[in-house]
Parts: C-alpha cells; structure tokens; sequence
C-alpha cells in the first residue's frame, strides 16, 4: 500500500504509466490482465461508501506485484508471469485509521497468456534410423516439443515441418514430417530411391573383428608379413564397418525441422528447430514373392522355392499360413529357406500366403512379418464338363433363319486365363435332320433354317468340346414349341391400396398378383414373367415370378417415411419367348398398385461410420477428444450418454455429444495403449429409441518414463570375477525407449569398474582391479533412453570370496560384528522378555507353596 501523494509521484514519474480508466463500489470483482504488461499499470479504482476512509488494505497472493493505494487505485508494481501464476485471489478493505469500515471484497486477477514463449524440442538432435524400402508413411523416428504458453489457446498449438533436407542433390525430398504429431517417415520417392551405403555382412553371432579378418583372409589373401593395420584395403573396410555399428557418426541424411506456435499459421508464431541424423539401412529383409510354382511339380520334396534373410543375423525365422486351410505344405529352415513339402493341385487352392517372422531367441520380432504369395500355375489336367447332362432349349415354330437357339454350357477346371481352358465346339450328330449349327468358340447353338413343328417337334444333338488335351461329347434336346400368339392377361388391372410402416422387414410380401395365358402350357409362350416398370425408382420394391402364374410384390430394400411416404407401381406381365409379328402386348397385361407408407419413430442415426482417435498420452485434462454427431430421423431432440469408459478418463456432454478429458484425468499409453467406449445417442422424450457407436482411442506415447535397473545389487568372485549383466526396462515406447545409453555418473572414469553396452538394453560392468578383501561398492550408473531421458541410478556389487558352489562365503567370527540395530533391539527384547517370564512362574511357586504350608500348619493344630 502506498499513499496518494506517493502515487501521484509515480505518476508525474513515469509518463508512461498506463491507466484502465474504470472506476467503481468497492464490491467483489474479476480483472483480466494480459501477462507482461508494463508497469507500473493501474488496473482499478475502488470508491469506498464510508465519507472517512482514509486508506486501504490488500492481502491475499500479491506476490509482491501488486498493490493498492491510498486513494483506492489497485495497480501493478510489477509484471505479471502467466507460467508462473495464472490466477491471483487478492482481499481488499476499506480503513478509517487501521480499522476496516468497509469488506473485506474479493479480487480476481486473472492472467492472460500471450504469445511470450518459443516452442523448444526436448534435444536438439535426433536419431532415425530406416530401412530401405520402407512403406511410405509408416514412422519411423518422432521429434517432439513443448511450450510453456497456455496449453488451451493457439498460443501453444504446435505445428511441425521439414525445412530442408541435406543432401537433396535431385530437388527430391525422400522424407516427410507429420505437422500434428512430428512423426517422420518416407514419401513415395523415398521408399523407391532411398539406397544404404555397403557394408560388411555378418554371418550370426558374428564378431566385428573376427569376422572382418576372415573375409579379408578368404577375398584378400594379404602376405603375412602385412599387418591387418597397415594394409589400407584393410583399413578401407574396416571405417566402412565402423560406420555399420557407429552410423550416426556419418549420417545419410541431416533433416532440419521446424516447430511453430499458433498452428503455424500466424506470421507472428514462435519457433523452434532441431537436426535429425538420419541413417539408411540395408534391408535384407525382401519378399521373395511372388513365387510361382506348376502344380503336380515333379521333384525331390521337401523342395526349396524361395528364401528370406532377416537384418538381425541371429534372427531365428517361423512360418505360418494366412489363411485357415486343413493342409499347409510349406516349412522354413534356420537359415531362411522356404520348403515345399508335397506337390500342389492348382484346382484344390491357386495361391497361398505364407507369413514369415524374423525373431531373437525369446520370441520377439526383429523385423515386421512377410507376407510371400505363392501362386500355383495351370497345367492342362481336366477335361471340359458338361454343366447339364442332358441341355434343354426351346424354340418357336416359324423363327426365321439364323435364330438363336442358345449357349451350350461347359465348365473346364483349368485356369481360365491359359490356353488349357480354351474350348473349342462342333457338332457330332443331329436327329432327325441337321438343321442346327453351333459357334466353334462360344458354343451358341442356331437353327439353319426356319422350323416347323409339322417337321419334328424335338432334335437331338451330340456336341463335342475339346480342350488342347481332352475332349468331351454333350447331349443337347431342342424342342420346337408353339408360337407366342396370346397375350398374358391380369385377372384384374388395379390393385388397390395398400399401407406399409417404415419399419416393415424385407422380404416382406405386399400382396400377389396373377396372370393366364392361352398359348401351350409348359412353353416359354405360355410362362409368365412379372417386372416392375414405373414408381420404383430407388428400387424398394421387387416381383418374385414363379411357375404357375403367380407373381409377389415384396419389399427389397429398407422403407423411410422421410424419403418417399407413397408409391404407385406398375407392374406388368411378359412372356420370355417373342410375340408372333404384330402382336404387342397391351393394358390386358398391366396392374397397377399404390402403397402408402407410414411414420414410424425411429431411433437416431449416427453421421460417421467409423469414429477413431488418435491423441498424445499428455493431454490435458479438460480438452475436447471428439465431437459426436448424431440426428433423429424425425428431427427430434436427441442427448448422447457414454458406456465402456472403463479407466474413467472421459466425459461426454449430453446435449452436443462432445467428449472432453475429465478433471484430474491423466491419460497413460503405459497403462493401456488403445482402448474402446460406446456412445449411446437417444430421444430425449423416449429414451428407449437409441443407437449405439463404438469409439476407438490410441493414445500416443511421449517421453514420461525413464530407463530402470531390473536388478539393483550383484555380487562378484574374487578368484573367478565375471562381469555383470544390468538389464534396463523403459515402459515407452520408440522413439522413447530403448537403445539405452549406460555410462558411469558424469561420465568419469572408474579405477576399479569399466561400464560397456552389450545390446540396446543391457551393458556389461566389469571389475578391473580385486579389493585385497571382500568389500561393498555402491557404483552410480547413469542410463539414458533414445530421447536422452535419464536419471542416475545406484548398483550395489559385493566383492566376496566364494564357496565351490559360487556363492559369497562368510567366516563364523564375522556374523557378531555385523548384526544391525534392529537385529540387536530384537534379541534384547527376546531376553528381556524370557527373564520377565522366568521370575513370574518362581513367584507364582514360592506364592503356592506358602498357601500350601499354612494348610498343613493348620491341620497340625487341629490334630
């Protein structure tokens, strides 16, 4: 507090002080003040009602910025820091003197966040690793950053992009940055043109060293009186190799990435950059496929047809079929080749897909499955098939020349795009006379001349098909039948009226209509077809014919009040052979029939088909997941309800459908990494009418966990010292994870311990020098994650002689010098305890046997 003439002081002082000119009742008030706005800043003046306040008295969290003057002006002294405290609750009173007249009011000062903070990614050089051939989009390296900016306003929306790429010799950018999520992955032209650089490879279990000498003595043949050291072939290969187990010491590729604040969109945003290291790979890991191989193959069974080799070297390789088939006549052996067991039948199965896993020693896979299609090819091992064994056609009296009688059917098994399923047609015999002919390639039988039922009323045919290896011979029965020369009439031509719900199930049967015609019986002049020709535009309705000219109007697709409440069909009835010439058909052969729908209330209708999500782990409580749209068919109010949420992460809003995060929510991808609710949207007025949505989540990890010992204490042999295996577990995952960087705390040299990586997640502590006795080290070892998260960690080794049996051995004198405190409370208290007992049973007895001689006293007397 300062007093009015200080204040005007400070104002004739700084010519720049800045005023909110408000003024008001000293009552209870929230300001808005932007953070880092310049001081000194009046904010407020409070007007006391009480004539003879002379001052006034400001508690609560000013954090020694904020004040208030004689004369009621609440001001800053100075600036505000939204990062630090987002909201000050301040209590103001009114004094005559030093005694309140008037409150204590409340004053809520909220600070407002401004754009005052660049976004920073968590290092400033990243690791990525790819394989050659890597699918296009799938990631395979993430940066990430922050911003301490107010997590809800633009201020703190992130977004990433790739600056430049060195080298980009073709102007061609073989990687790409996905903007929300800063995943990295390969365009369409890196997953075709990214190449590695060679290297030498290993066979499994191989050592660097050895493993370089060897090839070098079985390719080189150096002299011997050449060191491997002073040959510079030798040398060539060997930085080659270097580089193979150190790549990121000469990158392929440097990317450079950009992050900006307020989306990226505002040219006023913040940024930040970092370098991603990037090494391209050799990917051994090819599909072999697809395999082709001939069925009935002759051969030596098991029989190699492909082979796959894993990048990891001591990769051990499993085969499993796709599909659910009874037999499976495929293996794989340790070194990746694939076996053919027994000889295949293309017609039984034309293709198989086998997938082949590349895993370490306990089942975990080191590169993705393979999915290797075999393909059976054709040989020319079935014969054609008549599909009828006796193929019936009719035809009309009276056709002219050259009318089609119909296709002669037959089916070959072979593959239908080789020539072993190439068909060839021609006739063998006609009875009683040869008036018919048959294509040679369709089998599309015609009459050569005009028939006559006078003639023959039937023809047989036998027509022979030939493949390029067999041959087969079909019976064909041609019948000639009466000419179409009546109409089919309907027994009446206006249906009615009929009425439908909306909700009626399909298949339903509306009504049935019938039809006669004069023409021969069991001909296709006679038989009656019924279709649908007008008011069935969208197709809701359809005839089903049968043979005795009856046909049934039935609902084929799902009615909706909403989008046709009426229909009015015309149906009409048809022969399938042609009319005589001059003959059409007429109203005789037509019916109509209209069909009101009604209005059934239906249950609400979700917009999307298909919800999935996909947020960080580090969402903050109190952000929008998803908004879930939903209407009612009859446009009635609708509220939404969740079920499923089973962590208890989340809440929907029941009138908009929008899922935010819950307070105090804290999404965690360690403790489940993708997980599924259901969104239930109802009317309001009738519950009972809902719809049901399944929404999926996977959350994104991000770097909140740290590598970890499985073990934290060891014991070493003096005589037979073996170093130590440590074993680190990190519950992120890549690029979080592992490989893990093990050193010793700050990196200083031990005289008495030498820390080395054994794989990504272990390192070996080796004893350099024995202690002359057995002795306790406490070693801090640091342990780092891919991200560089990591924290320093103690490991607890005993140096000990050791029993036959490997064991820490201690002499008998020792153990009296070693019990603990606690140890010696507890024996302290157990004798303690014993002597009490002790002195408690003897006085019990001497108490006994004093009664007892009294007693006997007694009776002496007596007597």
């Amino acid at each position: 507090m300062c007093n009015s003439r200080a204040f005007q002081r400070l104002e004739s002082r700084n010519t720049g002080l800045l005023y909110i000119h408000h003024k008001g009742p000293l009552e209870n008030k929230v300001l808005d003040v932007p953070e880092g706005t310049p001081v000194p800043y009046a904010l407020y003046q409070f007007q006391a009602s009480h004539l003879e306040v002379d001052g006034f008295r400001l508690t609560g969290e000013t954090e020694g910025k904020i004040s208030i003057s004689e004369d009621g002006w609440l001001y800053l002294e100075q600036t505000l820091d939204w990062v630090h405290t987002q909201t000050h609750t301040l209590e103001l009173e009114a004094l005559v003197g030093s005694e309140p007249v008037e409150g204590p009011v409340i004053i809520t000062i909220n600070v407002l966040d401004v754009n005052n903070h660049a976004p920073s990614f968590n290092q400033t050089d990243y690791i990525g690793i790819v394989k050659e051939r890597t699918p296009a989009g799938v990631p395979f390296a993430r940066v990430f950053a922050t911003d301490l900016d107010d997590p809800e306003s633009p201020n703190a929306h992130l977004s990433y992009t790739l600056v430049s790429q060195i080298p980009n010799r073709d102007n061609t950018l073989f990687f790409q940055i996905n903007s929300n999520t800063g995943e990295i992955s390969t365009t369409a032209e890196g997953e075709r043109l990214l190449k590695a650089r060679e290297s030498v490879i290993h066979s499994r279990g191989g050592d660097f060293s050895d493993s370089l000498k060897k090839r070098f003595d079985d390719y080189c043949t150096p002299t011997g009186d050449i060191p491997y050291e002073l040959n510079p072939f030798y040398s060539c290969v060997q930085r080659a190799e270097f580089r193979r187990l150190n790549p990121l010491e000469d990158p392929d590729f440097t990317l450079i990435v950009r992050v900006e604040d307020m989306g990226g969109e505002s040219v006023n945003a913040l940024n930040g950059n970092a370098r991603v290291k990037i090494v391209v790979q050799e990917n051994l890991w090819v599909n072999p496929g697809p395999i082709n191989l001939r069925e009935q193959l002759k051969g030596i069974y098991p029989m190699p047809i492909g082979k796959v080799q894993s990048n990891d070297p001591s990769a051990f390789y499993r085969l499993v079929q796709k599909e659910r088939e009874l037999t499976f006549p495929f293996n794989v052996t340790e070194e990746g080749a694939i076996l053919l067991t027994e000889e295949l039948d293309r017609e039984d199965k034309a293709m198989y897909i086998l997938v082949v896993f590349a895993e370490d020693s306990y089942g975990n896979q080191v590169d993705p499955p393979l999915e290797v299609q075999v393909v059976v090819d054709d040989v020319n091992d079935n014969a054609p098939i008549c599909e009828e064994e006796l193929s019936v056609f009719e035809v009309q009296e009276n056709e002219p020349t050259g009318s089609p009688v119909g296709h002669l059917m037959v089916h070959d098994a072979d593959d239908d795009n080789t020539p072993n399923a190439l068909l060839s047609y021609s006739l063998v015999t006609q009875t009683p006379s040869s008036v018919f002919t048959i294509d040679g390639i369709s089998g599309r039988i015609q009459a050569k001349q005009m028939l006559q039922r006078r003639d023959a009323t039937e023809y047989h045919l036998t027509v022979r098909v030939n493949d390029p290896g067999f041959s087969t011979e079909c019976k064909v029965l041609i019948k000639v039948i009466d000419i179409n020369n009546e109409l089919p009439i309907f027994e009446m031509n206006d249906y009615g009226s009929h009425n439908l719900s909306e909700d009626t199930a399909l298949g339903h049967t509306l009504l049935t209509v019938k039809a006669t015609d004069a023409d021969d019986p069991g001909t296709g002049s006679s038989r009656i077809e019924f279709h649908i020709t007008a008011g069935n535009e969208d197709g809701v309705f359809a005839m089903e014919t049968d043979d005795n000219g009856e046909g049934r109007l039935v609902v084929a697709k799902p009615l909706n009040y909403e989008t046709a409440s009426s229909y009015k069909l015309q149906i009409v009835a048809r022969n399938p052979e042609p009319l005589v010439s001059g003959l059409e058909y007429g109203a005789e052969s037509s019916a109509v029939v209209s069909v009101a729908i009604s209005d059934v209330d239906e249950a609400p209708v979700f917009d999307m088909d298909i919800l999935d999500v996909t947020v960080p782990e580090d969402t903050k409580e109190g952000a929008t997941l998803l908004k879930i749209d939903a209407k009612d068919p009859e446009g009635k109010e609708i509220l939404f309800k969740m079920e499923g949420d089973t962590k208890g992460w989340l809440e929907i809003d029941p009138a908009t459908g929008e899922i935010k995060i819950k307070n105090k929510a804290v999404l965690d991808r360690e403790t489940v990494e993708a997980f599924h609710f259901t969104v239930v949207a109802f009317e309001k007025a009738n519950p009972e009418l809902s719809s049901e949505h399944e929404v999926s989540v996977r959350l994104l990890d991000v770097n909140d966990n740290v590598p970890k010992l499985t073990e934290n204490q060891a014991f070493i042999c003096v005589k037979k010292p073996q170093p130590i295996v440590l074993t680190a577990l990190d519950a992120d995952a890549d690029p979080f994870g592992a490989p893990f960087t093990f050193s010793l705390a700050q990196g200083k040299k031990s005289p008495n311990w030498d820390l080395s990586a054994v794989d990504g997640t272990s390192a070996k502590l080796t004893l350099k020098k024995s202690p002359s006795e057995d002795k306790t080290f406490l070693i801090p070892i640091n342990i780092k994650d891919n991200a560089g998260m990591g924290i320093t960690q103690k490991f607890e080794v005993r140096v000990c002689n050791c029993t036959e049996l490997g064991y820490c051995f201690t002499e008998p004198g020792v153990h009296a010098g070693v019990l603990g405190m606690p140890t010696t409370i507890g024996i302290l208290a157990g004798t303690v305890v014993f002597i009490a007992l002790v002195l408690i049973i003897a006085f019990h007895r001497i108490k006994k046997d004093n009664q007892k001689k009294a007693l006997l006293g007694e009776t002496d007397a007596i007597l």
